[in-house]
């Protein structure tokens, strides 16, 4: 059974450079390993860039090793901000007061899906057909990465929980990011994904013609940034406005170092309801 202080206990960040000595006035923000790690800490790069420049003062971009390691790194300070999937978020929020700020707009909506991904040459049409083969998750940690991909198989009765998760796969494996579960499914190591809607975008064109989709989950709120809940109010105002900045058209080029969104909204904290339940269901939150 997922035990949830077990994941945000037992990583921490890993930062791109440990020498590096936090001025107080740095603002530190985590970013999580969705996709190519090279790629990531090239956008990292530019985008942190520009946010210095907006809020005029420094800011320090990290990648952190997953999801529950972004969040140990507000828990324990290491990062002031974090961009976070809404099942981190909602973990956060129980256990430290995590608060959040924006949230992706996704193909015009503030939400979207996980999915599980097979190939087309697989022979697998359907969840039951996936008993005793190997699929990979995003991470243990993610709600269109893990749990809601997982919670179909459980809606349609194949096992109950993620105790039946183990007896009812031949592997299950944690791939660290939809990138790389996608790829492993993609070049056969496993054979299905459970990953984002979206994740296909991160396959190469050759790679999306050769995968289908055989289970969609409900709508899930997309990913957002949260800030540690005693990081100073006017610091979490202006990173805000800063955010929602990135809708006009002067600055919609910056969201291709950002994940690739629409734009942002301001969080809906009433939003995240479903998935505080869903987190219930799975042990996660009481």
């Amino acid at each position: 059974m997922l035990n949830r202080r077990v994941f945000l206990t037992s990583l921490t960040a890993l930062a791109l450079s440990t020498s590096v000595a936090f001025a107080q006035e740095t603002l530190k923000i985590a970013f999580i390993p969705q996709e190519n790690p090279e790629k990531l800490l090239g956008d990292i790069d530019v985008i942190t860039s520009w946010m210095g420049e907006q809020l005029g003062q420094p800011v320090l971009g990290f990648v952190t090793f997953d999801h529950a390691a972004a969040v140990e790194a507000l828990r324990n300070g290491d990062a002031d901000i974090s961009f976070m999937g809404a099942l981190p978020f909602v973990l956060a929020e129980a256990e430290m007061g995590a608060e959040p700020l924006v949230s992706e707009i996704y193909r015009g909506y503030p939400s979207y899906a996980g999915r599980i991904f097979v190939r087309n040459d697989s022979g697998i049409d359907t969840l039951a057909d996936l008993k005793g083969r190997d699929i990979a998750f995003a991470d243990p940690v993610s709600e269109s990465g893990y749990l809601y991909p997982l919670d179909l198989f459980v809606e349609e009765g194949l096992f109950e929980g993620t105790r039946g998760a183990d007896n009812f796969f031949g592997n299950i494996f944690f791939a660290g990011g939809y990138q790389q579960a996608m790829q492993a499914m993609a070049n056969g190591l496993v054979d299905a994904a459970g990953a984002s809607q979206y994740a296909d975008m991160l396959l190469t064109p050759n790679q999306q013609a050769e995968i289908k989709v055989i289970g969609e989950s409900v709508q899930i709120p997309s990913h957002a940034v949260i800030a540690r809940p005693d990081l100073d109010e006017d610091i979490k105002a202006r990173f805000t406005t800063m955010m929602m900045s990135l809708n006009s058209p002067e600055n919609q080029h910056l969201l291709t170092y950002l994940y690739g969104p629409d734009g942002y909204v301001v969080s809906d904290v009433a939003a995240y309801e479903g998935v505080r339940e869903k987190a219930k269901k799975y042990g996660l939150l009481r």
